[in-house]
C-alpha cells in the first residue's frame, strides 16, 4: 500500500499508519528483542580461535556484521568456510550455538524499551509472532529468558520454512498462521537480511539499529529506522496509528 503524506510531512510515520486497521505485529529475535549479537560474536570468536581461524587473529565486529550477523546457517557457513564441505561447516555452527546458549543464560538483556512496546501491542489486542533464522532451541530459550513465552502466539523458524530470510517465506508463514494479511501487519527487524525478507513479503518493516549500520537497513527497505523501543520516532509512528485507528472507528460508527 502506498504511503500518504502525514500532516507533519513525515513520510515514515505515515508509512506505518497505512497498516490500519492493524491486525498483527511481528518481531525478529536476535538483535531485535535482545542485544544478542555481542554474545554470538564472542561465541564465534572463541570457537574460531580454537581452530586457528584467520591465523589466530580474533574476528572483529566488522567481519562479524559482514559475514555472519542476520544470515542463515548455510550462508554463514559458506562465508566462513568456503573450502569446507557444507555439512562440516554446519556442524561447527551447531556447536557454536551450544556455546551461545550458555552465554545467553548468564548475559542476555532486552533491547531498551522492549517491555513498553510489548505492552502497547498487548493493550491493542494485536496478534503477534516471533520470526527468526535462529534454531528453534535458541529462539525458545531467548523468548523464555526475556519473559515473553506467553506473549507470542507463534514462533516461526527460518530453517523450518521453504527458505530462511532474506527469502519472504518465514514472514509469509507467520501471517498465514496468525490468519492476518500483509497489508495490516508490520515488522520489527534489526538486520538487512530480515528487512529484505519482510519487504519481499509485502510487509512494512521498522528497522531497529541495535548493531547493524543504519545505511544498510535503509537500503534494504526499512519504512522507519529507530535506535531502540524508546526512540521518539517510534512513538510518533505508533501515535499516528492510534489516531488513524480512532478515525476509522469514528467513520464506521
Amino acid at each position: 500500500m502506498a504511503a500518504a503524506s502525514a500532516p507533519n510531512g513525515n513520510h515514515t510515520v505515515s508509512s506505518l499508519a497505512t497498516t490500519v486497521p492493524v491486525q498483527a505485529v511481528l518481531f525478529d529475535i536476535d538483535g531485535t528483542l535482545c542485544d544478542s549479537d555481542p554474545l554470538h560474536h564472542v561465541a564465534f570468536q572463541e570457537m574460531l580461535l580454537e581452530i586457528g581461524y584467520n591465523n589466530g587473529v580474533p574476528i572483529d565486529e566488522e567481519f562479524f556484521i559482514n559475514n555472519i550477523a542476520g544470515r542463515s546457517d548455510v550462508e554463514a557457513a559458506q562465508n566462513l568456510f568456503p573450502d569446507w564441505e557444507l555439512e562440516k561447516g554446519l556442524k561447527f555452527l551447531e556447536d557454536k550455538e551450544e556455546k551461545y546458549r550458555s552465554l545467553a543464560k548468564e548475559r542476555l538483556v532486552p533491547v531498551k524499551g522492549l517491555q513498553k512496546v510489548v505492552q502497547w501491542v498487548k493493550d491493542h489486542g494485536y496478534k503477534r509472532a516471533a520470526v527468526t533464522n535462529a534454531p528453534r532451541i535458541n529462539a525458545e530459550l531467548m523468548i523464555s529468558l526475556l519473559g515473553l513465552s506467553d506473549f507470542f502466539q507463534a514462533v516461526i523458524v527460518g530453517g523450518e520454512c521453504e527458505k530462511p530470510k532474506p527469502a519472504p517465506y518465514p514472514y509469509l508463514k507467520a501471517i498465514k498462521e496468525l490468519q492476518v494479511s500483509a497489508e495490516h501487519t508490520f515488522i520489527f527487524e534489526d538486520s538487512a537480511s530480515g528487512i529484505r525478507a519482510g519487504v519481499a513479503a509485502g510487509i512494512p518493516v521498522v528497522g531497529v539499529a541495535t548493531r547493524n549500520p543504519e545505511k544498510s537497513l535503509l537500503e534494504a527497505g526499512a519504512t522507519l529506522l529507530i535506535k531502540d523501543y524508546e526512540d521518539p520516532k517510534l512513538w510518533a509512528a505508533l501515535e499516528e496509528i492510534d489516531r488513524a485507528e480512532a478515525e476509522l472507528k469514528k467513520g464506521s460508527a
